[in-house]
């Protein structure tokens, strides 16, 4: 059983630090990602309906938060 003890300030505000800090490393990752390519992503998948470019894009950040989860904890 977990207990009380992560009820803790440190390990409360350390659990949000690390959290907002593997949130900037996803979205300049993405960003990054997003230059890198020939042709803007957003507009691909939102105008334009791409679904295909979704589900790339969604696998992407899958793997991106899993490696900046993994390197956080």
């Amino acid at each position: 059983m977990l207990g009380i003890e992560w009820l803790r300030p440190a390990a409360f505000l350390g659990s949000i630090l690390y959290a907002i800090i593997g949130v900037l490393v996803f979205w300049i990752t993405f960003l990054l990602i997003d230059k890198l390519t020939p042709y803007d992503l957003w507009q691909e998948i939102v105008e334009k309906q791409n679904v295909a470019l979704g589900v790339v894009v969604a696998a992407m950040s899958l793997g991106i938060c899993i490696i900046v989860a993994a390197a956080i904890h």
